[in-house]
């Protein structure tokens, strides 16, 4: 017998407290709220602005500079909003899901928080208890623990008195206490994490593009604002003319695609969060769109942690003898196991008074029962129960095709004698006179509909690669239940340790199972694999996953798993919705399609503006549209259409090369075609209004009709005519424009895939009215400073955008761009 337990005393505690020696929890959630305000506000983007904000002011525009200064910081808001939110709900999963501790003090029981815990404390366990902290177990009791969170595998492993216990494990069977000797960091759990304590904000692909798509406009500001200040310097343009041409260039850079990629990311998040899907990082699902490889633990994520019956068969008794024993053995037993409980489930039954019951253990591998005036019950693993030889070829034949299958194989058998004590070893022994009753197969629950949600992942071309650390030919046959693949490649740990670095890479390829992987094997694939050109998204749900995660593009968290796994991941299942990932993946497509829209509608509105100024800056004149012209065509021409495209947004495959590469089939036309339209149109106008004047100049123009102030004035007039003019010009060719972008008629399918959505035409109309009602309105039209137009000059704007229709879209659908550059941009 050994001493009984008595626990530290209140000076031993206060002891260790002042030595700084107790179980101080490491943040689970790594981003303070201090992380997502930097994170948010200090980006690239944002510091653009700032230097476009600091050339507005010096420009005399500060009404602009509080403009850019709202779209930035609504933008940040949206931002910081959803990640605080998910943050403050993952605090509250934590909270709900966090262990209470049972602790002896001074011989007595006490409740603590786990932050209480001291070096030195001796903690009791009961089924369901968390192990808080690493230690070795004392005294006489016998547990069973499930490790899985940390190790990857299933199995449970017997402890009793010596053995190691680690935190982020659980009792699920026995009572037995141990003592807290690694506490706080330097836990086995807190080891595990350490790599995760630091949060790195990643970018998507998409947004490292759409950042060198701003570095670009923003080299070209640059450009064109040193063009404006060579021509004041050589006195070519004045400086009122210098200072609102350079005004305009600064409204170049894109504040509104900055602003309509946030809320698109915040709609997706917004979407998907229906579907019990919690984003973290708002542009998760957007990145999720574009993953090639999907990585996932086998334990917790394919399988829902636990077990149940896949067949049995019935070998000596009838069937339904057989099946009423084992009904009454499952539904007896005191301390039932995983085992016992899908048994359990399957068989039913009522419990009996147990005259005899040894209970299992992992030490011997079979458990024992016997109930009033009934033979002895004893279910265990066959090679254990009886000997090869001592089995028939036909229940040899059943035992070897449920091992095949991946299933955990059980005898079920019966012994008219009770089973013996080895008093020695403390271990029963089995009686001889055993008679087999029935094979039965056990396999781990798969979660619902996991099958249907990798077979959609491979329909759409994404590899499915199984990581675990189970021995490999049961994830095999794991796989196979969940539509694998029956040839797929498998290979274990140990194999891949033994491996060279190229070995490795090729095998990370080529291989869909992953047997026997340790928590850094798992991060050295996801890493190999990223390296190689991947996009790779990893599932996990344990303490073993974390290190994965934090490597993958997309890391995805089961809301069961620990709380360190959902921190860190970018996505988090909520109530474990495996089935969600698919309409996940969908989303973040809508996502990466919309912004590709929009994207290609800014564009074409910077590049063209940009041609337009360079070319009546180099001919020493001013930009020939005001401010108040540029931002009515941001935001009618670019600004709202964008934002109905964005919300309209289809979910589709995504292309395979770049951005920059798939936006220039319909970027380049367009702008290219729309600079010449606007050049064309202002010219032509501004030429036709100044005849009378060029007359007048020389001398065919009776000189006594005008005198100096009115020849101003009528010069003053003819661009102001010319100024309207061109805006209607590009408005019409603006609206235009998205309806190529999105056609709802085969009519308009050139630059853009047919889409059918009459939505896009109501909206164009829309702001066509809207613009008309301003070009008609005498005070709205003040206020834009538009002048009114003649009615042959509405025909002759109408019936040259519609020539520019025609011509554009032929360019389009002729691929002439594709033919001169001898590439297949469409």
């Amino acid at each position: 017998m050994t001493a009984p337990l008595t626990g530290l005393t209140a000076a031993e505690v206060a002891e260790r407290q002042a030595r700084g020696r107790i179980n101080r929890q490491v943040s689970e959630s790594n981003r303070t709220y201090g992380d997502i305000l930097r994170e948010n506000l200090f980006t690239f983007i944002n510091g653009v602005f700032a230097f476009i904000s600091v050339i507005l002011l010096f420009l005399g525009r500060p009404g602009d500079v509080a403009a850019i200064i709202v779209v930035v910081f609504l933008n940040a808001i949206i931002s910081i909003v959803q990640e605080i939110r998910a943050k403050r709900q993952l605090d509250e999963i934590s909270l709900l899901t966090r262990p209470r501790v049972k602790v002896l003090r001074d011989r007595q029981e006490v409740i603590l928080d786990p932050a209480e815990v001291v070096e030195g404390d001796i903690l009791l366990l009961e089924p369901g208890d968390q192990i808080v902290a690493d230690g070795t177990v004392v005294g006489e009791g016998q547990i069973q623990v499930d490790e899985s969170l940390l190790t990857g595998e299933s199995d449970l492993i017997s402890k009793q008195a010596g053995d190691r216990l680690y935190s982020g494990s659980f009792c699920v069977r026995g009572a037995a206490a141990y003592v807290a000797e690694q506490v706080g960091e330097e836990s086995t759990a807190h080891q595990l994490t350490a790599a995760a304590k630091t949060h790195h904000h990643k970018l998507t692909p998409l947004q490292r593009e759409i950042n060198l798509i701003i570095r670009v406009i923003l080299a070209l500001a640059v450009f064109l604002w040193l063009l404006v200040l060579l021509s004041l310097l050589v006195r070519l343009t004045t400086l009122q003319m210098s200072v609102q041409t350079a005004a305009v260039v600064a409204g170049l850079v894109p504040v509104g695609l900055y602003l309509i990629i946030t809320l698109t990311y915040a709609l997706g998040a917004l979407r998907i969060s229906r579907a019990n899907v919690l984003v973290q990082q708002v542009n998760a699902i957007e990145s999720l769109s574009g993953v090639d490889i999907l990585c996932l633990d086998k334990t917790g994520t394919l399988t829902a942690n636990a077990l149940e019956l896949h067949s049995w068969y019935a070998l000596t008794d009838t069937e339904e003898k057989t099946k009423a024993a084992l009904a009454t053995f499952t539904a007896s037993v005191s301390a039932p196991n995983r085992t016992i409980v899908a048994l359990s489930e399957a068989f039913g039954g009522s419990p009996q008074p147990l005259r005899l019951e040894i209970p299992f253990s992992s030490a011997y591998k079979w458990s024992a029962a016997a109930w009033q005036d009934s033979e002895v019950f004893i279910l265990g693993a066959p090679d254990v129960l009886f000997k090869s030889e001592d089995l028939s070829p036909a229940v040899a034949e059943l035992l070897q095709r449920g091992r095949q299958q991946g299933l955990r194989v059980l005898l079920f058998a019966r012994s008219r004698s009770d089973p013996q004590w080895d008093e020695r070893q403390e271990t029963p022994l089995l009686p001889p006179d055993l008679e087999p009753l029935a094979v039965i197969w056990v396999g781990d629950r798969l979660r619902p509909q996991s099958r249907d949600v990798l077979e959609r992942f491979q329909q759409a071309g994404i590899q499915i690669k199984i990581i675990s650390g189970d021995h490999a030919e049961t994830v095999v046959a794991l796989g196979k239940q969940v539509g694998l693949d029956a040839g797929a490649i498998a290979i274990s740990g140990a194999e891949l340790a033994a491996m060279d670095d190229l070995s490795f890479d090729q095998m990370a390829e080529k291989a869909t199972v992953f047997g026997r992987i340790t928590p850094e094997q798992k991060a050295k694939l996801v890493t190999r694999l990223r390296a190689l050109g991947h996009q790779v998204a990893m599932i996990g749900d344990g303490v073993n996953d974390v290190l994965s995660l934090k490597q993958a593009n997309v890391g995805i968290a089961m809301e069961s798993g620990s709380a360190i796994t959902r921190n860190v991941a970018d996505i988090v299942l909520l109530a474990d919705s495996f089935a969600a990932l698919p309409e996940a993946f969908r989303e973040g497509q809508r996502i990466y399609n919309g912004i590709q829209d929009v994207t290609k509608l800014f564009l074409v509105r910077v590049f063209s503006f940009s041609l337009l100024c360079l070319v009546t800056v180099m001919a020493g004149r001013a930009f020939p549209l005001l401010i108040k012209h540029n931002s009515l065509l941001t935001l009618w021409g670019v600004g709202l259409p964008t934002l109905a495209v964005a919300f309209w947004a289809v979910p589709g495959p995504r292309p395979h090369r770049s951005l920059i590469r798939s936006l220039l089939h319909f970027v380049i036309p367009a702008t290219l075609s729309l600079a010449l339209l606007a050049i064309f149109m202002y010219l032509g106008v501004l030429a036709r209004e100044l005849t009378p004047l060029l007359e007048f100049f020389q001398g065919r123009f009776d000189p006594t009709l005008l005198n100096g102030r009115e020849v101003l004035s009528e010069l003053g007039q003819s661009v102001a005519i010319a100024r309207t003019a061109l805006v209607t010009t590009l408005m019409l060719a603006s609206l235009c424009l998205v309806l190529f972008l999105k056609p709802p008629h085969p009519t308009w399918v050139g630059g853009a895939p047919l889409v059918g959505n009459w939505r896009y035409v109501a909206v164009v109309l829309v702001l066509l009215a809207a613009f008309l009602i301003i070009s008609f309105s005498p005070t709205l039209r003040a206020v834009a400073e538009l002048e009114p137009l003649s009615g042959w000059l509405w025909g002759l704007i109408v019936l040259i955008v519609f020539l520019w229709v025609i011509l554009l879209r032929t360019f389009w659908r002729y691929r002439l761009l594709d033919r001169f550059l001898g590439v297949d941009l469409s």
